[in-house]
């Protein structure tokens, strides 16, 4: 029997998925469930390289599974489970480590970027965050990972590492690739449509997030950017009215032609308004499910105890082989 392909997303516990996260990936995971392995970790771990509140973020970190399981995921066909829960990552993550050059992870332009935002706490994890990163791919012998652009150089580095210690030890990862989605689309900053919307944004009026109340979604979207042209066209010259376009055809199911169409003639104004109500139709069915979620907490701790279990046991697979390979006494 040919061997499902296994898929492998990390996400960092923050205080709301947005509007783009959900566009852009959760919709696709979806189909993903139906032929490959999928597992979604939220990387409590990676977290730690900037200071955490410890009882805030234990809010979060749950608040953010519930997130997830309220855009649909399923936990029976999707291994959903936290980084922290499962030490193999944190093992690994040592032995890759000692297959990492210094050199490459001066490389990493995140560091400098991060490095220049926190300069109170430039911790060497934040240095090494990359080598986590590879642990956390190559733990499960991933083939395909779905990264934005702020993350396929580190996916590089993780291609890269795979490769070494392939050579070094022999075959033991497969050498994961870039999941790109047969459906789905970029959804941009409200403020500046030019850069991908981003939950980590210091300004807010620049995302959508799937937790925000209907007052504040008509707030962010009547202050998008938009041009002085007032029509209504689906083109890279009008980021602004572009990326809303996408947002209403993506939520809707008319293609962009068909939108641009309904609203010929009409200004911006309308179509603000009307984008905003869509957008709100959107994210009432995902409200209801996430309270319902949050007024169950046994049922949220079933599934993450049940996620890491089976993802222990999958770590613990590679873990035999790799300390085999690196001549570490077993257990």
């Amino acid at each position: 029997m040919k061997r499902k392909k296994v898929v492998f997303s990390g996400a960092q516990p923050t205080g709301s998925l947005t509007l783009g996260n959900y566009i852009g990936a959760l919709q696709n995971w979806k189909f993903l469930e139906k032929e490959h392995n999928c597992l979604y970790c939220i990387v409590d771990l990676h977290s730690l390289t900037v200071r955490q509140d410890p009882e805030e973020f234990r809010k979060i970190s749950l608040s953010f599974l519930a997130q997830y399981l309220a855009s649909g995921l399923d936990p029976e066909k999707n291994i959903i489970f936290f980084q922290s829960h499962v030490p193999q990552h944190t093992e690994l993550s040592w032995i890759l480590g000692c297959n990492t050059y210094v050199g490459e992870l001066n490389r990493m332009t995140q560091f400098k970027d991060k490095s220049e935002r926190n300069r109170d706490n430039v911790n060497s994890g934040l240095f090494t965050y990359p080598v986590l990163m590879a642990a956390d791919i190559l733990l499960y012998k991933t083939d395909l990972v779905p990264v934005g652009e702020d993350q396929k150089q580190h996916l590089e580095l993780t291609r890269d590492i795979a490769a070494r210690f392939n050579n070094l030890y022999g075959e033991t990862f497969p050498i994961p690739e870039i999941y790109t989605p047969k459906i789905g689309a970029k959804i941009m900053s409200l403020q500046e449509p030019t850069k991908k919307m981003s939950k980590s944004d210091e300004n807010l009026n620049s995302t959508i997030l799937l937790m925000d109340s209907e007052d504040i979604v008509v707030k962010k979207i009547k202050r998008a950017v938009t041009d002085s042209e007032n029509v209504i066209a689906y083109r890279d010259e009008q980021p602004g009215i572009k990326n809303l376009i996408t947002i209403y055809s993506c939520l809707t199911g008319l293609s962009a032609e068909e939108v641009v169409s309904k609203y010929e003639g009409k200004g911006y104004g309308m179509f603000k308004t009307d984008t905003a109500e869509v957008v709100i139709e959107f994210l009432r069915p995902f409200r209801k499910n996430y309270e319902d979620y949050m007024r169950n907490p046994d049922f949220i701790e079933k599934v993450y105890k049940t996620g890491a279990q089976r993802a222990y046991e999958l770590a613990e697979d590679t873990m035999i082989l790799v300390r085999e390979r690196m001549g570490l006494i077993q257990k």
